[in-house]
């Protein structure tokens, strides 16, 4: 291909992801707009711009704090624990399993990695009754040989939940980076006198600083927007996330203010889009990595 017909292709491909990326951010910037509008406007002119007759200030985030009796901190807080345990324990479960996958060559660990990988293409909706069952169980008191096991149905059980589901994407990535490391350095550890373990955490985990980072990401914006799962396995009656109190913002008769809705929506959004801008230079690194190496 010659230069001026690249740099054609190139222009053109460049205004087309532009328009591509104004249609995805549209929503998180009507979003943006509406929380500061009344509610009467949302419903009349949804992608009209606030008028001094229509804008509320911080009235909408206000009244999303402190809306029906559950309050947004409250919810904050859950979402908040879940997501950190949660991808801490896939963090550190996942990388160990896909450590033992990729160096130790046997049937049992082909076979495991290959459960993991479908495990990934499984959809949630087959496994969901069965899921909402087992969870609702454990907490009303089952006891397995005489042992009370954690509730899944509380903010502390569901990261238990939140392991099994995002293991398989977790274990894939890790896996295929770890394939792309010097046996060697390892081998050195081990005749130094390091054991399993200590080579693990000494030395294989830092070098997965790149795809660690990438995974966390990853499984951060999945925990911390899921509304599904927390829906149907936590007791809604003392646990809520800020998914599903959005859906609680209703008023008498079920009418829904819609300027407190989008409040709450934006502030359940900022926290990850921080964590995203500042992270997102990690995802393509550790994506890459882990799906070229090996």
């Amino acid at each position: 291909m010659k230069k001026k017909q690249y740099s054609t292709l190139s222009k053109v491909l460049t205004l087309l992801f532009a328009l591509l990326c104004l249609v995805w951010i549209m929503p998180i910037v009507e979003v943006a707009i509406n929380s500061f509008k009344t509610n009467a406007s949302i419903n009349t002119n949804a992608f009209a711009l606030p008028n001094a007759e229509t804008f509320t200030r911080l009235e909408n985030y206000i009244k999303g704090l402190t809306f029906g009796n559950y309050p947004f901190v409250k919810a904050f807080g859950y979402s908040l624990f879940i997501t950190v345990v949660s991808v801490a324990l896939i963090l550190l479960f996942t990388s160990m399993t896909a450590w033992y996958i990729a160096r130790v060559n046997s049937r049992f660990s082909k076979i495991f990695y290959y459960l993991c990988l479908f495990s990934m293409i499984v959809p949630f909706q087959m496994v969901m009754f069965t899921l909402t069952f087992t969870a609702d169980a454990i907490g009303s008191g089952l006891t397995i040989g005489g042992i009370h096991p954690l509730p899944l149905n509380t903010p502390f059980g569901i990261p238990i939940v939140y392991l099994g589901f995002g293991a398989g994407m977790a274990i894939f990535m890790f896996v295929g980076f770890i394939k792309g490391l010097p046996l060697e350095i390892e081998e050195a550890t081990a005749i130094d006198g390091c054991g399993p373990i200590k080579t693990f955490f000494m030395v294989v985990l830092p070098m997965l600083t790149p795809t660690l980072i990438s995974v966390g990401i990853l499984e951060t914006m999945w925990v911390w927007n899921d509304y599904l799962l927390p829906y149907l396995v936590l007791d809604r009656t003392k646990y809520m996330t800020i998914p599903i109190l959005v859906q609680y913002l209703k008023g008498s008769y079920g009418s829904v203010d819609l300027g407190a809705t989008m409040a709450v929506i934006m502030l359940s959004i900022i926290p990850i889009i921080i964590v995203y801008i500042f992270c997102q230079k990690y995802i393509i690194k550790g994506v890459a990595a882990g799906a070229v190496k090996g």
